[in-house]
């Protein structure tokens, strides 16, 4: 039987790999992430369904999320705890399914520290000192000896649950400013007492944490822990720093893996550079899992070290792993995005893999907001169990999609897996909908990545696209189909000024000569206009964001937004807050002050850009329901994406998707 050609691919990829006494199949792991799909602090089937399709995909381990060890690191209804007795046969459940694939299942051990919101658990959040993560956190509970004791003891139980569940390893975390980071770290612990002050005091609690652990599990599974290498922090902890602490844990207590991450969660930019999104170069931050695997390198025991963060296949995994300093990759958003890349880099199929675009919007954005995690590329993230992979329609229907945007494409190549005959009309040459005009801002162009997969897809399911097909309702019934998907977008539109004069909208800011001095104002705080921003500043412009608001880019999650306000920084950009445009006329602006009502102009904007909702071109839907009507042939009509609503491209792909698959 031939290998198959991921074999030969991706040597590296596909080595076995022995961790203490679990085989792992390969070199790929699934990293921690939260999910928010907890209930009642417990693990749910959700996880299940969606650990389980992972595991089936491919990879050698997942890691479940962060499991918490005490009541004082809850934090929220979803997190998940491991100290209740009702956790372990839950636990068992998910271990039982993802071993049943093939895979190993990790526990990720921590006390979230001064993070939590204690708001849920009507108590104060516990950490090192009286130091909050961001400027509107109310200052942690500094913990006093004996409540050190009682979480160090509640590591040890958490541990002791989760083998008896039949996990097959175990992660302790003192990564991302979470509690024992917090000990370590000098910029959050300035206690003079034993567990504060020298370098080998801030590592004391890490330290117990770490003993207490091993002794309860002894050899019977995988132990290791996460750190952050380098927290990108005033102050904190450094990659030198990171190389004397990892290697003295190390000799203390026996490791079978450090799992190298970055960052701290601190309201500043180090919180985007945890999840790092397109902005940051794929490779930024592999110097840092070398730089450990370096400082272990000496130990007579040295621990297999793992890389993560902006990995996103197994081509750019396999160059990692290549020269055996780094013993595996964790890729969380490339398998929230496709649970399959495995498998398919495996069998020779990574053109059908739907790849990450690092874009934040769907995992990111839905943590931040407490809302269980999706994903803009794969809606089915989280929904495993309701929306299967592979299911096929009752019976095959004639299905029209009018539109070539990503809520289009995403339905019609949806629609047609599930056994559909299906046609798109697209008026203009080429697809791309909206997400067209990413084409003329260079640093957004992993966008491009989408519109290219969703195209392959639905070539690959058999649908026929025909461009430069415009619609109407005689057209649509002339067709004759069973069921019409209308996503025809919306036509862009800009803010006409109360004193005279308009601004332009995004696409002619794009299309349009624009002067040297340009003034945006964003009134609706999107990515897009964010991105607006920063790609007219990297055209070497003078760029002042307006924000009537206040602050622009405000629906942009922590874990871009902090990254973002730097780059606008160094280009440059100023920000004016709560002010408004009232008129722009002969090259004069008058700028409104909201604060107190005064207006002063000024000429120093030789453009204004100032995108607004748009407008949904939904004209042909009333149309086609009253042909439809009356007619004898009725047909099942479908509204989609920013024809429905002008939004984001999130929920224009996860809207075509449910229409697809509600033909």
């Amino acid at each position: 039987m031939p290998a198959e050609p991921g074999l030969m691919r991706y040597p590296a990829v596909f080595r076995p790999l022995q961790l203490g006494r679990v085989g792992l199949r390969n070199r790929i792991f699934v990293p921690a992430h939260t999910t928010n799909y907890g209930e009642d602090n417990l693990p749910s089937d959700r996880h299940l369904a969606y650990h389980r399709a992972r595991a089936r995909g491919g990879a050698a381990m997942i890691v479940f999320e962060g499991i918490r060890v005490h009541r004082s690191s809850l934090g929220r209804r979803q997190g998940v705890n491991g100290y209740e007795r009702d956790a372990i046969p839950r636990f068992a459940k998910i271990a039982r399914a993802v071993n049943d694939e093939g895979a190993r299942l990790f526990g990720q051990i921590i006390h979230l520290g001064r993070h939590i919101d204690g708001n849920f658990a009507r108590m104060p959040a516990w950490g090192a000192s009286p130091i909050p993560w961001t400027a509107t956190a109310p200052p942690p509970h500094p913990m006093t000896r004996e409540e050190i004791a009682e979480v160090v003891a509640a590591h040890a139980e958490v541990a002791r649950n989760l083998v008896e569940a039949g996990l097959d390893g175990l992660e302790l975390t003192m990564a991302h400013g979470h509690l024992l980071q917090q000990f370590l770290s000098p910029a959050c612990n300035v206690r003079d007492d034993d567990y504060g002050g020298s370098e080998e005091n801030r590592m004391r609690f890490a330290r117990e944490a770490l003993q207490a652990v091993r002794d309860a599990v002894g050899d019977r599974v995988a132990l290791g822990i996460r750190i952050s290498a380098d927290e990108y922090l005033p102050g904190g902890l450094t990659l030198a720093d990171m190389r004397r602490i990892v290697p003295a844990l190390a000799r203390t207590v026996k490791l079978d893996f450090v799992n190298v991450s970055h960052s701290a969660y601190h309201g500043s930019y180090t919180v985007s550079t945890q999840m790092a999104d397109m902005a940051f170069a794929q490779d930024h931050f592999h110097a840092l899992s070398r730089g450990i695997a370096d400082a272990l390198g000496p130990l007579p025991d040295k621990p297999a070290v793992f890389s993560v963060c902006r990995f996103r296949t197994a081509a750019e995994a396999d160059a990692m792993l290549a020269d055996g300093r780094i013993a595996m990759v964790g890729m969380a958003r490339a398998h929230v995005a496709d649970p399959a890349l495995v498998a398919k880099a495996r069998e020779g199929r990574e053109d059908e893999q739907r790849r990450c675009i690092g874009c934040n919007q769907g995992c990111a954005h839905f943590l931040a907001l407490s809302l269980p995690i999706t994903c803009l590329v794969n809606p089915r993230a989280g929904r495993e169990a309701e929306w299967p992979d592979a299911d096929r329609a009752p019976e095959r229907r004639r299905v029209l999609v009018i539109g070539g945007g990503p809520a289009g494409l995403e339905a019609a190549a949806t629609a047609a897996r599930r056994g559909h005959e299906v046609t798109l009309w697209e008026a203009r040459d080429r697809l791309g909908g909206a997400l067209d005009w990413i084409r003329r801002m260079p640093h957004r162009h992993d966008f491009l990545a989408l519109l290219d997969q969703q195209e392959a897809a639905a070539r690959r399911a058999g649908v026929a696209i025909e461009l430069g097909r415009s619609a109407d309702a005689a057209s649509i019934a002339a067709f004759r189909p069973d069921a019409a998907v209308i996503a025809t977008g919306s036509a862009p539109r800009a803010l006409d000024f109360a004193e005279g004069g308009a601004g332009l909208t995004a696409e002619e800011a794009l299309s349009s000569p624009l002067g040297t001095s340009v003034a945006v104002v964003d009134v609706l705080g999107t990515y897009a206009i964010g991105a607006l921003i920063e790609h007219l500043a990297r055209s070497g412009r003078r760029v002042t964001a307006i924000a009537p608001t206040g602050s622009p880019g405000w629906h942009i999650t922590i874990y871009s937004s902090f990254a973002w306000r730097q780059r606008l920084k160094d280009l440059g950009v100023r920000i004016i807050g709560h002010h408004a445009v009232q008129g722009f006329v002969g090259g004069e602006t008058r700028l409104l002050d909201l604060s107190n009502g005064d207006i002063r102009a000024t000429r120093e904007f030789d453009a204004i850009v100032a995108p607004t909702h748009g407008v949904p071109n939904d004209g042909l839907v009333a149309a086609l329901r009253k042909t439809a009507a009356q007619s004898n042939r009725p047909i099942d009509i479908r509204v989609v994406g920013d024809c429905a609503s002008p939004r984001s491209a999130v929920e224009a792909v996860f809207e075509g998707h449910e229409a697809g698959r509600a033909l």
